[in-house]
């Protein structure tokens, strides 16, 4: 089986096993810009806390981008990096301000997806990822965000070459599966990776994938 088909049966038997998934209602872009930046190198739960701590703490998001740095720093400490995180975040605001003439990303719904991933990419802090989440899951564009549990995941089965690094993981997807199986293919290849493909003792015999997956092939087939 090549590997697009394999990607292919992967998919639709996660599917199979999880159903159709559905995350959470859709941000506006700028605002899930923003919790995606928050969300590197962290949890959903301290993600999620830091940014309602900065929607309870600023009126608007250009209050945010001309408020002292230490407030905004002490506002996202939930989510780790602070002072990493609070000095991206609003220097991407100055950005988008200067170029645009005004705090929006709404104008990116009328860029091809090509155009409005590079348009991203510019700002430090924003790399294949946080760009692809905006695109994918605020703008309904295609994109396929590669997260931790995905790379590792994806590895294991070998749907990709051992030696990609995660950077080049994402174009290397959106080349495997065809656009409409991005969402739900993204979203139960993660929770199968929190659920089952855990990094460390996996549960292999409880995974539906067993018979596509070359680490299962070389860690468990004999023993069965």
């Amino acid at each position: 089986m090549d590997l697009a088909k394999r990607a292919l049966a992967v998919h639709q038997r996660l599917l199979d096993f999880y159903g159709h998934p559905q995350w959470r209602k859709p941000l506006p872009p700028l605002d899930e810009l923003i919790s995606t930046i928050l969300s590197q190198n962290t949890n959903d739960l301290n993600r999620d806390t830091a940014f309602n701590a900065l929607k309870e703490r600023f009126t608007s998001w250009e209050a945010l981008r001309d408020a002292p740095l230490r407030q905004v720093k002490a506002a996202i400490r939930t989510a780790g990096l602070a002072n990493q995180k609070a000095p991206r975040i609003q220097a991407a605001l100055r950005s988008i301000t200067k170029l645009r003439g005004q705090l929006s990303l709404e104008f990116l719904r009328d860029l091809p997806a090509p155009e409005a991933k590079i348009w991203l990419r510019q700002f430090k802090g924003v790399g294949p990822k946080t760009a692809a989440i905006v695109l994918q899951f605020s703008l309904g564009k295609p994109a396929f965000p590669v997260d931790t549990h995905i790379y590792r995941v994806t590895g294991r089965l070998g749907l990709r070459p051992a030696g990609m690094n995660v950077e080049k993981a994402h174009d290397y997807f959106e080349k495997l599966l065809p656009p409409e199986n991005y969402y739900a293919a993204h979203l139960n290849l993660i929770r199968l990776g929190r659920e089952i493909c855990v990094a460390r003792k996996p549960r292999c015999p409880d995974c539906p994938l067993k018979n596509l997956c070359d680490y299962y092939a070389e860690n468990y087939k004999g023993s069965e």
